[in-house]
Parts: C-alpha cells; structure tokens; sequence
C-alpha cells in the first residue's frame, strides 16, 4: 500500500529522478519503480537507488552541470 495517500497499492512502472548539488542539474528519466496509480508516488528499489547515487556522484565530479539521461544508460552498480 502506497505510504503517502494510503489508497492504492503500488504498481511496476517508471518515474524520473532529479538531482541537484550546487550548480549541478541531472534528471534521469524512465526509472524502474513501484507506482501509486492513487497518487503518483514513486518506489524504488535499493540497488537501483544505488545506481542513481553513483551516477550523481559521476557527474557532479566530471563538472558537467546539466545532463537528461536514460536509466537505460547507467551501468550496474559496482
């Protein structure tokens, strides 16, 4: 059951994630995860959470300030 409205149990599906650290912009679109179809809210899982901390942390560190990618195109997790 979705945490956030309570209405509806979560669904496979895709979201999008954002992140920011300073100056730095990178939104990653068609995430795996568990969706409200209540709601909205989005769930994922821990290993593909890990995958898009390490992709922030990539690009935070090559200075690139702006980047839109696919979930599709980050390697495994180490």
């Amino acid at each position: 059951i979705c945490l956030v409205c309570r209405q509806a149990e979560t669904v496979d599906g895709l979201t999008h994630v954002h992140f920011e650290r300073g100056e730095m912009r990178l939104f990653v679109k068609n995430v795996p995860a568990r969706v409200c179809p209540s709601c909205g809210e989005a769930y994922v899982e821990e290993d593909i959470a890990v995958r898009l901390l390490q992709e922030a942390v990539k690009t935070y560190r090559t200075g690139i300030l702006d980047e839109i990618i696919n979930f599709s195109n980050i390697h495994p997790a180490k």
